[in-house]
């Protein structure tokens, strides 16, 4: 299957391009994404992949060659270390060390694993190759024999292929900036020692691995959920093992239908590909006679202790009175609980642990509690559901996961994890923490949400306002952006709180070398200027919708006598002045009209030999023809007014009262093929994904501003 390689001219992902060469698989050269770009490689089924790394692996599968990718599962783990090795190769001060390295390595071998050529051997010979003059300075020096006969060997065996490669890449100083992975194509969790690589994802084996996305239906997936799948699908194709995704389905009072069936849209979304979905509620009658077998044992107790009064002698270590029930009387209360009686109500149980641990979360935490609420899936057939607490441990281990990712806010949590296994006599799951995504000016918990569409503050959970992934996409943001911005961070466990300018600069280098470019002027007072010597009939042009990029397709701009101005252009032009108007040429202001201080109307001439370069306005402007169409350019704000939120504060008290703006315009007649979820540039305006696409002259083409992560979008105003 063909595919297209995407890569930023400046810096050509040397090691992909030869291992596709020399490993038979056909891609398409693309050097167009924008600078500091990760290499994508896209198939024609409308998928991609992203990162150096990640790319490699695909081709050492797809290869012709049989031992590219290692000879069997010990040999493919060696060449994933070479591959994550590789990038210290390039990274300043550390390249004669590495050196030494592989030249030691390499002292009593012919290739870096096995006994044939790999993937291993081409990224690292490529990421030599890469440094043009510094490898050879020392390929000279005869300093590094063994990497030096190996390099040789490498290079004359595949002489052709390689010899290609590097004169289409590679010059005197080398390829620029490294092509090799970063810390976001880099697997989280490894860390280097003496003896080399060690893995972090503890006991972790390819192929054994398996990982669970665990989403509870109550909400949509935002931001910080997709932190959390992309993590876990990383971590199951780096392992080749699997990856489950589970809904939480243990609250029937805040679940539906609606929330899972968009969940899954929003994990179909990130590109997250699952071995299968499966249900908490699966599990119901197991997680009951897992409770009702630990009351026997005397490892869970009914307390019908008042809410409040049981957390505040959780939080004083104080034991509960129905703590030293028998087991006889525990019984017939879970009774009441599972029938859902008066009497069951008032109770839950708890696990008996220890009420003196300096652990909170080790006190006696609850496992079951009454919900008369039927279930989304299941009906009224329960009356009592498990916690997340006592449901997540037990159906982990029920089904096979061996690593549970879980970000870092549940850390004091980790404990009572483990005791709860313990306690059921289950297998061990390993936790692996990652830290929370925290975002600035933005609420994450789904319960603060859920407030702001239960009060319309917002249209739904797909407002572009909002955090959600649907949100954040309609806002304007690719996908690949913040796969991208994810993937930088890793699987740390530092807590971070993240700038939204930083995602929307990644989504402006992946938008602004593709989309189509379009003019609009405000409606708002905007001024007329005729042009004496302009022509006497309109006159079509059919120019590119984006000059540096043909696949944005053609436009047609008409050219008249009389063109619109946007006031705040028309208020800033003095007599005389000359002006440029884009895509046309010079004009000289000769005449200014005003109403109390107002500007009305303009009077000037083309002066089309003029110089572009001796003007100081610039302007965008529109010809007086019935086809122009009409806009609602929307401008949003964030939700809360202050970067954040601390733990005594309520968010109530901080809702900022302004968070959509709306200006009417006039926009250029093209913009009737704009698409639905387009992404277009309106010249000295910004970036505007399409909600709303043109129907018919009396309804307005919505556009809502795409920030671009230097400033506030502007569509009240003209941008500069």
């Amino acid at each position: 299957m063909e595919a297209r390689l995407a890569f930023p001219q400046e810096s050509p992902p040397l090691s992909i391009i030869s291992a596709a060469k020399i490993a038979g698989v056909s891609i398409i050269i693309d050097p167009t994404l924008a600078s500091g770009s990760v290499p994508t490689l896209h198939f024609s089924s409308g998928d991609f992949i992203h990162g150096v790394n990640t790319i490699l692996r695909y081709i050492a599968r797809a290869a012709s060659v049989s031992s590219f990718y290692g000879q069997d599962d010990i040999q493919a783990a060696h060449v994933d270390q070479w591959l994550e090795y590789a990038s210290v190769i390039l990274s300043g001060s550390e390249f004669e060390v590495a050196c030494s390295f592989i030249d030691g390595y390499l002292a009593t071998r012919t290739f870096l694993v096995g006994y044939g050529l790999s993937i291993a051997d081409i990224v690292v010979w490529s990421n030599l190759t890469g440094t043009g003059q510094r490898w050879e300075s020392l390929r000279r020096s005869k300093k590094y024999q063994s990497l030096v006969r190996w390099f040789n060997s490498v290079a004359a065996d595949y002489a052709d292929t390689l010899d290609e490669v590097t004169s289409a890449y590679v010059g005197k100083r080398g390829i620029g900036k490294s092509p090799a992975p970063s810390l976001k194509e880099k697997m989280p969790g490894l860390k280097e020692n003496a003896s080399g690589h060690e893995i972090d994802l503890p006991g972790a084996k390819v192929g054994d691995v398996c990982v669970r996305f665990a989403p509870e239906p109550s909400g949509y997936l935002h931001i910080g959920h997709a932190k959390a799948a992309l993590l876990n699908k990383y971590f199951a194709e780096r392992y080749k093992g699997r990856l489950i995704v589970r809904f939480d389905d243990t609250n029937p009072s805040k679940e539906s239908n609606e929330f899972v069936e968009n969940v899954l849209k929003d994990i179909e979304t990130l590109g997250v590909k699952y071995d299968v979905v499966t249900y908490t509620s699966d599990y119901f009658p197991k997680l009951m006679e897992m409770a009702e077998s630990l009351i026997k044992q005397g490892k869970a107790y009914i307390d019908d202790t008042p809410k409040e009064q049981m957390r505040s002698e959780r939080m004083d270590g104080v034991e509960s009175k129905c703590r030293n029930s028998t087991v006889e009387e525990n019984l017939l209360l879970w009774k009441e609980m599972v029938n859902g009686t008066k009497r069951g109500t008032q109770c839950c149980v708890r696990g008996k642990l220890d009420m003196q641990d300096p652990n909170k979360s080790l006190r006696d935490p609850v496992y079951y509690r009454c919900n008369p609420d039927p279930h989304h899936r299941v009906g009224s057939k329960y009356k009592v559901y498990p916690t997340y607490d006592f449901a997540c441990p037990f159906v982990d281990a029920l089904e096979g996961v061996t690593h549970a990712l879980r970000s870092s806010e549940y850390h004091d949590r980790n404990a009572q994890y483990y005791r709860i296994l313990q306690d059921m006599g289950l297998r061990r799951v390993e936790i692996y923490e990652f830290s929370r995504l925290n975002m600035v000016y933005t609420v994450l918990s789904k319960r603060k949400l859920l407030w702001f569409v239960q009060n319309k503050k917002v249209e739904d959970w797909t407002d572009p306002r909002f955090p959600t992934v649907q949100g954040i996409v309609r806002r304007g943001l690719k996908i690949e952006a913040l796969i991208q911005f994810i993937l930088e961070q890793g699987a740390s466990k530092n807590l971070n709180l993240m700038e939204w300018d930083k995602l929307w600069t990644i989504n402006k280098k992946i938008v602004d070398p593709v989309c189509g470019r379009h003019t609009a002027v405000l409606k708002d007072k905007c001024v007329l200027l005729t042009l004496t010597n302009g022509p006497e009939e309109p006159f079509v042009r059919i120019l590119p919708r984006h000059k540096k990029h043909e696949g944005a397709g053609k436009k047609a701009t008409t050219f008249a006598n009389r063109i619109w101005l946007e006031y705040a252009d028309a208020s800033v032009i003095s007599v005389g002045e000359e002006v440029t108007l884009m895509d046309w040429g010079n004009a000289i202001i000769r005449e200014i009209k005003t109403d109390n201080g107002t500007v009305t109307q303009l009077v000037g001439e083309l002066h089309l030999e003029g110089s572009v370069k001796m003007t100081k306005l610039k302007l965008t402007w529109l010809s007086d023809i019935e086809d122009l169409v009409s806009l609602s350019l929307v401008d949003f704000d964030y939700l809360i007014n202050k970067k954040k939120l601390e733990e005594d504060e309520d968010f109530l008290d901080n809702l900022n009262p302004c968070t959509r703006r709306e200006a009417l315009a006039l926009g250029d007649p093209n913009m009737r093929n704009v698409k639905k979820g387009e992404v277009i540039q309106l010249e000295r305006k910004g970036y505007y994904r399409c909600d709303v696409p043109f129907v018919r002259s009396s309804k307005p083409i919505m556009l809502f501003a795409i920030p671009d992560g230097r400033q506030k979008s502007t569509s009240i105003v003209t941008g500069a």
